[in-house]
């Protein structure tokens, strides 16, 4: 069933939500990503797996862990914190959407500042590559508290699905527990900012 449908019907969407754990910047060491399965807020699974540090393998990593796994065939979305992972190891939106045939979203809790991302993403080897998967990634759209990318589903749906995959905070329950959980193995206890 098309996530429109769902949003329509009032049917429960599930959702994977994918974050990365808190990293040491400037090492080698991989980075932790979390993704987390919900029944519209309530928590249904998990996913765990590793990426290079401002590496080319985030959309890999993600399409690996989905599609040789148990739970592509329940998920009616792919959400994810930004789309950096790992400082600037960037997803390929529209390739991830294609890839696992869902709705991918990027979402971010403020408009990025592209000016700064730039001038970062500058200092490291192919800016050009980099910057040409930001904007792959397509148009930011407005839903306050939401901002995000979206490939796979017009922006009017995803602003509806994202208000009813939140439950408090101001990010989908499945990114929420996506970061907690990402902190709590990586620090011993979980963060505050979800």
């Amino acid at each position: 069933m098309k996530l429109s449908d769902l949003v329509r019907l009032k049917r429960t969407v599930r959702v994977i939500g994918f974050d990365d754990a808190p990293f040491e910047r400037n090492s080698d060491r991989a980075v932790a990503i979390a993704g987390v399965v919900c029944g519209g807020t309530r928590f249904e699974g998990m996913v765990w797996g590793q990426i290079e540090p401002d590496g080319w393998d985030a959309t890999d990593r993600i399409c690996d862990l989905l599609l040789e796994g148990k739970f592509l065939p329940q998920l009616h979305l792919v959400l994810l914190d930004g789309i950096g992972f790992g400082g600037f190891n960037l997803i390929d939106l529209p390739l991830l959407a294609q890839r696992l045939q869902r709705p991918c979203v990027a979402l971010m809790r403020r408009p990025p500042k592209l000016k700064k991302m730039e001038q970062a993403m500058r200092r490291l080897p192919d800016f050009e590559k980099r910057w040409d998967r930001i904007r792959r990634a397509g148009r930011i759209y407005a839903s306050p508290p939401f901002y995000f990318q979206v490939c796979g589903e017009s922006p009017g749906t995803i602003a509806k699905v994202l208000r009813s995959l939140t439950e408090c905070g101001h990010v989908p329950e499945a990114l929420r527990l996506a970061h907690l959980i990402g902190s709590a193995v990586m620090k011993g206890e979980s963060g505050t900012r979800a």
